[in-house]
């Protein structure tokens, strides 16, 4: 004979148990026409045993089973459970025709979606929620625009590959030697950083990574936008979605007086010199006298060293700018040349890996018993080619014509850094010449460090 109990918060519910078929027990709630059946099992954790209630909620569709480790939590949840679902048969018994109508309707729309297991309800708060987000109904237009944003079918691709792919078209597209070591060499270092799916970076992988940079800001900027390219890349061949590039909401590397401009004084410049290979040494000479970026001296043909019409071709396919220019071989600057001058061929004929790597070499082979080593320091030769040649011929115009800046850059960073005397004290640094026997008069000649280099007051 089955118990019956009145509830606890509603006093037209009633809570009743039967036995099952193999002899358990089953507690029901009902309210209404609803009942809501909570199940009893055993449970043993850590050698202990415990009873575990179980309420079967259909208040969503399909069965769900809620546990409790309290019989009274489980009453209250079906009791719960059964006024909800009660409630609703109530509501469905007033509709109208009408309302039954749309009811009808959008339960066939469902199916038609094949989404006949959805209950109604949950459709309907869906909907809701999505119009409550966006401010207006613009559910369909926010799907079809996810759609695309989001192709079921995008084709996976690691960091690597894309980057692999990046460098291929830019070789294929003629881009120059330079430009393509510089851009494996960055593609690098994000390929290894980011060993997954270039679709699975995010903003703020690419921020943490440029924040753990130890490098200048110019090289944090050079880095970044690198890696906006390749992301670009990869959003016009839908590797990843429309807009939804990482790189563009990292935060924007600020470099406009952010690098303190550094030059060498003439004694640093005559050790530096002192220290360099012979074959080096024109390379050094070239930076330092007519103020060539490096990646302009690396490029740089013999051919282009008119040496007889006393001035160097920087031609527009080697300058930064993509603009010929012309640079006078100063009378310094001719001595150290003429020795190591060529017909053609490269001034440096090898990597720029080595061309850094010969750098930080002679800065350590400055070093000596009494003094420290002379530190290299960042495009240093030809920052201080800019400062003396400005202080030598106060002509910031002509300057920025040889140097191919812009006279604005050279009026904000360059202007009152060294003085006249500096200026003579560095353009009169030159190899050490053997007096001419048969002049009238040798060469004035004040001795700097060994191997070779040192300051000429005439040049004769």
């Amino acid at each position: 004979m089955p118990t019956t109990l009145l509830l606890f918060s509603n006093m037209n519910a009633k809570l009743k148990t039967r036995q099952t078929d193999k002899g358990g027990k089953v507690r029901s709630v009902t309210f209404g026409n609803v009942t809501v059946d909570i199940y009893s099992r055993a449970k043993k954790v850590n050698g202990y045993d415990y009873t575990i209630y179980e309420v079967a909620d259909f208040s969503h569709g399909t069965r769900r089973m809620r546990s409790f480790t309290k019989l009274e939590k489980a009453i209250a949840e079906a009791e719960t459970i059964a006024t909800r679902l009660s409630s609703g048969e109530v509501v469905a018994a007033q509709i109208d025709s009408r309302e039954a109508a749309s009811y009808g309707n959008a339960i066939q729309i469902l199916r038609d979606a094949g989404l006949e297991n959805t209950p109604l309800e949950i459709a309907v708060a869906h909907y809701a929620q999505a119009v409550k987000i966006m401010g207006a109904d613009k559910v369909v237009e926010a799907a079809q625009d996810f759609i695309r944003r989001n192709p079921t079918e995008r084709p996976p691709r690691s960091v690597r590959q894309v980057a692999d792919e990046l460098i291929d078209l830019k070789t294929n597209r003629q881009a120059s030697a330079r430009y393509i070591e510089d851009l494996k060499l960055r593609l690098a270092k994000l390929a290894t950083k980011f060993s997954v799916n270039v679709d699975t970076v995010t903003t703020a992988d690419i921020q943490q990574w440029l924040d753990g940079m130890d490098a200048a800001p110019r090289t944090v900027r050079n880095f970044r936008q690198t890696a906006s390219g390749l992301f670009k890349f990869a959003e016009a061949r839908g590797y990843i979605a429309k807009g939804e590039n990482p790189v563009t909401a990292t935060e924007r590397i600020k470099t406009k007086n952010a690098d303190a401009i550094e030059i060498y004084s003439p004694a640093e410049l005559a050790r530096l010199l002192a220290a360099a290979p012979d074959s080096f040494k024109p390379v050094l000479a070239i930076q330092a006298f007519a103020g060539l970026r490096s990646a302009e001296v690396m490029r740089l043909d013999w051919q282009n060293v008119k040496l007889e019409r006393e001035h160097i071709e920087i031609t527009a396919s080697n300058a930064k700018t993509a603009s010929r220019r012309i640079v006078p071989i100063l009378p310094n600057l001719a001595v150290w040349l003429k020795k190591a001058a060529k017909k053609s061929g490269k001034i440096f004929p090898s990597s720029r890996a080595y061309f850094h790597e010969l750098q930080r070499d002679i800065s350590k082979r400055t070093k000596t018993a009494k003094l420290d080593a002379v530190p290299w320091k960042h495009n240093a030769l030809r920052h201080s080619f800019i400062s003396y040649r400005v202080a030598d011929v106060q002509n910031v115009a002509q300057v920025a014509l040889e140097a191919g800046n812009s006279p604005g850059m050279i009026f904000g960073h360059y202007r009152e850094l060294v003085t006249a005397d500096d200026a003579k004290a560095w353009f009169a640094i030159a190899p050490a010449q053997r007096a001419n026997k048969r002049a009238n008069k040798p060469a004035t000649i004040v001795r700097l460090p060994r191997r070779g280099t040192m300051p000429v007051q005439q040049l004769n």
